[in-house]
């Protein structure tokens, strides 16, 4: 390639990207009337926490004495717990180590919002009406709810052969879940995934109606993972002893453990009313409703080029 054509390789670059950029930046807007209609109050909670909620497989990153926020959720359900803030959204940035594809990013943002006295089918009414309200905004037909609901187990049996249990082979559920399920999900309508193991749900509710399943969700949208929701557990000695199960498996496998938030468990013990939350993913709900391939097409700055 010569250098003139180099150049309007990089013209025609720069020149696709403020048009996908334009377009995110309608997209969140739209995303933010829909809370605004809905009686949300927008909130912003610390980017340096002094522990993160301890997942096996989410490396957070250290900042001095604290860490990076990968996801603003205790802290909002402290607020949630106050009492004082039954309807709460917020935009943000968040950060884990060592995400870095076509699909992530080191550092992202992400949407997240909950609902006290709510369930998880009113987050799903929220994503229907509100990721309709989206694409609207920037001029992209999608298809129309009730989107449909499908049931992890059943996913399973379908897709991959087996019905897991409430607590299945964590190494087996995760690459069938990667390899075999999700690319059969449909890609010409979102689904929602749901009703994951009870053993894979470390701060969501489990179903009083059946204890092998946790009342967890997945969306999905032509073929990406959008957001994650679920009932949230409310127990402080329940959510006390999942955080250790957790610090344990990060442990055996020679991960960095992150103290407990101890503040959040605090918050708990002072009753947390039941509820609902959810986070979404909006670097990838742009991708998918401008059309692009990968993540770095919907971001100003990628990994490694600020």
């Amino acid at each position: 390639m010569t250098r003139k054509e180099g150049a309007g390789a990089e013209r025609a670059r720069l020149e696709g990207l403020a048009r996908r950029l334009g377009l995110r930046a309608a997209i969140v807007r739209a995303l933010r009337r829909f809370f605004e209609d809905e009686g949300f109050l927008e909130v912003e909670t610390p980017i340096r926490v002094p522990a993160p909620a301890p997942e096996e497989h989410i490396d957070p990153e250290p900042s001095g004495d604290r860490f990076l926020a990968a996801s603003p959720e205790l802290q909002m359900k402290r607020l949630v717990a106050s009492g004082a803030y039954p309807r709460i959204f917020q935009v943000s940035r968040c950060f884990r180590r060592g995400e870095r594809g076509a699909l992530h990013l080191p550092e992202f943002t992400l949407l997240e919002w909950y609902r006290a006295g709510a369930g998880i089918d009113s987050l799903m009414a929220d994503c229907e009406s509100m990721i309709g309200r989206a694409a609207r905004a920037v001029g992209v037909s999608i298809a129309a709810p009730p989107w449909e609901r499908l049931e992890v187990a059943d996913a399973f049996e379908r897709f991959a052969g087996w019905r897991p249990s409430g607590a299945p082979d964590a190494e087996r559920f995760t690459r069938d879940l990667v390899d075999r399920v999700e690319p059969s999900l449909p890609r010409e309508r979102p689904v929602f995934l749901a009703g994951y193991p009870a053993s894979m749900a470390s701060l969501a509710r489990i179903d009083p109606a059946n204890p092998a399943r946790a009342e967890r969700f997945e969306l999905y949208a032509a073929g990406l993972e959008l957001a994650n929701g679920f009932a949230e557990l409310t127990d402080p000695s329940e959510q006390r002893a999942r955080f250790e199960a957790e610090i344990g498996s990060r442990r055996r496998r020679g991960a960095a453990c992150p103290p407990i938030d101890e503040a959040f468990l605090e918050a708990l013990e002072l009753g947390m009313p039941a509820c609902a939350g959810i986070a979404l993913g909006v670097d990838r709900l742009a991708m998918w409703l401008t059309g692009a391939t990968s993540i770095d097409e919907v971001v100003a700055f990628p990994e490694g080029t600020a």
